[in-house]
């Protein structure tokens, strides 16, 4: 199967007007014929979100638009973890869908796209640590640097320890670090047992 550069210079094209993700139904309602579509995702033109959703791939893997499309859409969503270190800079991490915490008593929200990855949190370790910032004329909720870095610490098994501990070291560097802030967190978060060695480590 092939499709011309031409063709494929087109479609990328609508891809960018249409904000980077379409649906196959919509892709070829924008003119994209399905031949051009399945060319350009089995030659990593296109990312995969989901079952007949594409992502340009030579978009930013992810961004701040993404996370105001996510706050939009799960008002009482809490933006944590990966996607909050790279807000705040603490992390070499590139996040690839939006890391979001939400309440125990939530259900999981369903969207398709932007790709996100959801978290229950328990009452107090939720409402912990919620920093809003406006982004795009949107209030979008994001964990401060310091609880961020105890729930990296707390979701150790399922992010990288590697993570969190780069994360810590990042943050220490920074001249506004709170110890007391962290170790305050880590004891709504029951993580300060395991957190105590590795922020002796770095004083």
């Amino acid at each position: 199967m092939y499709t011309s550069k031409e063709k494929i210079e087109q479609a990328k094209k609508v891809f960018k007007n249409q904000g980077g993700i379409m649906r196959t139904s919509e892709a070829i309602k924008h003119g994209i014929h399905p031949r051009t579509l399945y060319f350009m995702r089995d030659h990593n033109y296109l990312d995969v979100l989901a079952r007949g959703v594409f992502r340009l791939a030579e978009l930013e893997p992810v961004d701040y638009q993404d996370i105001v499309t996510v706050a939009s859409k799960v008002r009482s969503g809490v933006i944590c973890l990966i996607s909050a270190l790279s807000f705040h800079e603490i992390t070499t991490q590139i996040p690839h869908e939006v890391y979001v915490a939400i309440s125990r008593k939530m259900s999981y929200p369903r969207l398709e796209y932007p790709p996100a990855r959801f978290f229950k949190f328990s009452e107090k370790s939720f409402k912990a640590g919620v920093d809003i910032h406006k982004i795009s004329g949107i209030d979008v909720k994001i964990y401060s640097p310091e609880k961020t870095i105890v729930d990296c610490f707390r979701y150790r098994n399922k992010i990288g320890m590697e993570v969190a501990m780069e994360a810590l070291k990042l943050w220490r560097r920074k001249k506004n670090a709170n110890i007391r802030n962290v170790m305050e967190y880590a004891r709504i978060c029951r993580v300060y047992n395991v957190i105590k060695p590795y922020i002796e480590a770095t004083l």
